[in-house]
C-alpha cells in the first residue's frame, strides 16, 4: 500500500489487514505481514486459517440461500472485500436477499463502502461487533433488516479475537444476539480450534504467536467449548466440524495440513 487512509494507523496491526496478509492481498502494512510471518512459524501452512475460513463462509451462504431460504444477513466482522462476498453468493439465489455487513476497522469501511456505492440492498455499519446491544440497537441495522422475519447471523474468524477484561464471556455475547433473532433465524460460527490431538501442539503455538504478537488476539478453544457458545440451539448436519468437513463441495483428496485441522465452525438454527 502506497499510503494510509486517515485515520488508520499503520504503525499497529489490524485483525482485517492481518486476514488480507494470510490471503495474499495487497490492503496491509509490515506490521500486519509481521504477524503472519510469527504464526507461520508455529505451522507454516497457517495461512489455511484465512482460506478454510472463508471457505466455509461462502457454503454456509450458499446453504442458508439455497436450502434455508434466508433472504436477510447480518455479517459481523466482515472484514476486507474479496472475491465471493456475502451479498454476492446469496444473490444468486434471492437477488432480493438484504445484507448488513459490520465492522470498525477504517480500512474495510472506506473499501466496503466503495463497494456498495449505489447498492440498495447491501449496506456497511461502523459498529463494534462485540457489543451487541449497541449494534443491534443502530437505526441502519434496525431499518434495513425486517426483524420480524428470518435473519442470518454471520461470525466467521471473529469471536476468537475477543479480549473483554469485564466479566462479559463470548457466549454471552453470542446469546445477546440469538435472543434477539426472530424465530427461524440462524446463527454460523466459525473459530480457531484445539483438536485435542496430535495437532493440539501446532494449535496453542499459533495461539501463542497471536497472543504475542501486536495484535494481541487468537484464541484456540477446544470442541466443548466452541459448542457451548451456540447456547444450546439444534445444529444443522454435519454439526460443529472442522470447516473443512462442513458440506465440502467435493470429497478431500489429501490428509489436512495442520492449520485445516485447527479451525472450525456450525451452523444452529433458532426455533
Amino acid at each position: 500500500m502506497s499510503h494510509a487512509p486517515t485515520s488508520i494507523d499503520p504503525t499497529k496491526p489490524s485483525i482485517a489487514r492481518v486476514y488480507d496478509a494470510f490471503l495474499n492481498g495487497s490492503d496491509n502494512y509490515e506490521v500486519d505481514r509481521e504477524v503472519v510471518r510469527g504464526v507461520r512459524k508455529a505451522a507454516p501452512e497457517a495461512a489455511d486459517l484465512a482460506v478454510e475460513n472463508r471457505a466455509f463462509l461462502i457454503r454456509v451462504c450458499r446453504f442458508l440461500a439455497a436450502r434455508s431460504g434466508i433472504t436477510q444477513y447480518l455479517d459481523c466482522g466482515s472484514g476486507l472485500p474479496t472475491a465471493e462476498n456475502t451479498h454476492q453468493v446469496v444473490r444468486r439465489v434471492h437477488p432480493e436477499a438484504r445484507v448488513v455487513y459490520v465492522d470498525n476497522d477504517p480500512l474495510v469501511l472506506a473499501h466496503s463502502r466503495a463497494l456498495l456505492e449505489g447498492d440498495p440492498t447491501a449496506v456497511f455499519v461502523a459498529e463494534d461487533i462485540f457489543e451487541p446491544e449497541r449494534l443491534l440497537a443502530n437505526e441502519l441495522v434496525r431499518s434495513h433488516l425486517d426483524w420480524s422475519r428470518p435473519i442470518a447471523l454471520l461470525h466467521m474468524g471473529t469471536l476468537h479475537h475477543y479480549n473483554g477484561e469485564d466479566a462479559r464471556t463470548r457466549k454471552d455475547i453470542v446469546r445477546a444476539y440469538v435472543d434477539a433473532l426472530p424465530s427461524g433465524s440462524y446463527v454460523a460460527l466459525s473459530h480457531f480450534l484445539d483438536p485435542e490431538d496430535e495437532f493440539s501442539a501446532t494449535a496453542r503455538k499459533m495461539e501463542e504467536m497471536f497472543l504475542h504478537s501486536m495484535m494481541g488476539s487468537g484464541t484456540f478453544s477446544t470442541r466443548a467449548e466452541l459448542e457451548d457458545l451456540f447456547n444450546g440451539l439444534p445444529m444443522v448436519a454435519p454439526g460443529l466440524v472442522r470447516c473443512a468437513d462442513w458440506q465440502p463441495d467435493a470429497p478431500h483428496t489429501e490428509p489436512l495440513n495442520a492449520a485445516r485441522r485447527c479451525i472450525a465452525g456450525g451452523v444452529a438454527h433458532k426455533p
